[in-house]
């Protein structure tokens, strides 16, 4: 990647921003492995030179989504979004990480002498169990409803303490990526891993959405900065 970057209609544009306002961009910006939750408050050039990825490629795609008329990834009403965080979210991460660690587990016993074997997997989605749990809770119990309420318009400290939550849920996904050598699993690996793997690669995916719904659409709506 040379160090001129060029300017363009996306390229100092956070990444986050680009990710809440063109529907499908999110799933570009995973296709490049770039992070828009939440690394969301870097450039779009910033973002590809730091991965040293090149640019146009991602503008390329980004660009491509423009001429496809998709759906918007989630509702625009404030009420409406938060309905579909807790549904789509939040009970989808409560159903399947449980069955995760179960699978984690079985795979780190049966393979324990495999040079590919994910060590550490079971105990840092355990791990993610509780964090996300007391997380989501917070949101569920005291955050959401007061959003709903709209007793007041901003919310910065528990905003930001909301954020801080997620950083930690980013480095966790990083940590996942890491430990199963990007999902890529090796020669003869049995269907136990396969299913694992699987599985946690979407939550992965989820959470990342998860956490750029929030991050990038929902809280700038009750932040001083917005």
């Amino acid at each position: 990647m040379t160090a001129h970057i060029p300017h363009s209609a996306y390229s100092s544009r956070p990444v986050g921003e680009i990710a809440a306002s063109l529907p499908g961009a999110t799933g570009v910006f995973r296709k490049h492995g770039l992070d828009f939750c939440c690394g969301g408050e870097v450039s779009l050039a910033d973002a590809a030179h730091a991965r040293d990825i090149s640019l146009d490629e991602v503008e390329t795609d980004l660009r491509a989504l423009q001429s496809n008329e998709l759906p918007a990834a989630a509702p625009a009403e404030t009420p409406a979004l938060i309905d579909h965080i807790l549904e789509r979210y939040h009970e989808t991460h409560r159903r399947e990480l449980p069955e995760l660690v179960r699978l984690a587990r079985r795979v780190e016993k049966v393979h324990a002498d495999h040079p590919h074997a994910p060590r550490g997997l079971t105990d840092l989605l355990e791990q993610m169990i509780g964090e996300l749990e007391v997380h989501m809770k917070k949101e569920e119990l005291i955050l959401f409803p007061a959003m709903r309420r709209q007793s007041v318009t901003r919310f910065d400290a528990p905003i930001t303490q909301m954020r801080h939550d997620h950083d930690e849920h980013g480095a966790h996904l990083r940590q996942i990526d890491t430990l199963t050598g990007h999902f890529h699993l090796p020669d003869g690996a049995c269907r136990t891993w396969a299913a694992l793997y699987t599985g946690v690669e979407k939550l992965v995916d989820d959470l990342m959405e998860h956490v750029h719904l929030e991050n990038n659409v929902l809280f700038p709506r009750f932040e001083s900065r917005a």
